[in-house]
């Protein structure tokens, strides 16, 4: 892959990921050396520096598609507006997935959805609703409702969610997973 190509496809990931990201599953997607996407994240960095919105942001062997220093002011305002407003019709079923199936991954969420579920995930983990935690594989992070989203609704356990039974063991949405589970492992 030419150097300019490579530089689009790690910003389009990064950009997609909308999370840190690690150097080497950016290589592994490219199929490319390691060192081929740090150079090609260097130089993006570059492009990236003045009077850009965007900032490549790196920790460790991670990196991050960040809004700049210079739009701080613009994009809080935007997160803050969407914090105070009701949640969304597409951030209510995402969160219904998480509730009903978590633990369980993005890709997961988006193969029950159908769409990118990035900025949604996003927003309920800014609102303290769902969290996050690290796997040990590939799968990157597993979702989970949080104990903030317990509290506000005044159960002890999502096994209290009407319905819970039924709904967190329907075939159809299983038979879905378990495709999703062999294409995620198959890759």
């Amino acid at each position: 892959m030419d150097k300019q190509k490579l530089k689009s496809v790690i910003e389009s990931l990064l950009f997609v990921s909308g999370e840190p990201v690690k150097v080497q599953k950016l290589a592994k997607i490219c199929e490319v050396a390691k060192n081929e996407v740090e150079t090609a994240i260097d130089e993006l960095s570059g492009e990236l520096g003045a009077n850009r919105g965007l900032r490549i942001i790196r920790k460790g062997d991670l990196v991050q598609l960040a809004t700049s220093s210079e739009n701080a002011e613009y994009a809080n305002q935007l997160v803050n507006s969407e914090m105070n407003s009701e949640l969304s019709r597409s951030a209510l079923e995402t969160l219904s997935i998480i509730a009903f199936r978590g633990p369980i991954t993005r890709a997961q969420i988006e193969s029950i959805r159908g769409v990118n579920c990035s900025y949604v995930l996003r927003n309920l983990l800014l609102r303290g609703i769902i969290e996050r935690k690290e796997t040990t594989d590939i799968r990157g992070y597993l979702y989970e409702i949080s104990f903030d989203f317990l509290k506000n609704l005044g159960i002890q356990s999502v096994k209290e969610l009407p319905d819970w039974e039924e709904l967190s063991k329907n075939e159809k949405v299983a038979e879905l997973l378990s495709v999703d589970e062999t294409t995620i492992s198959g890759s």
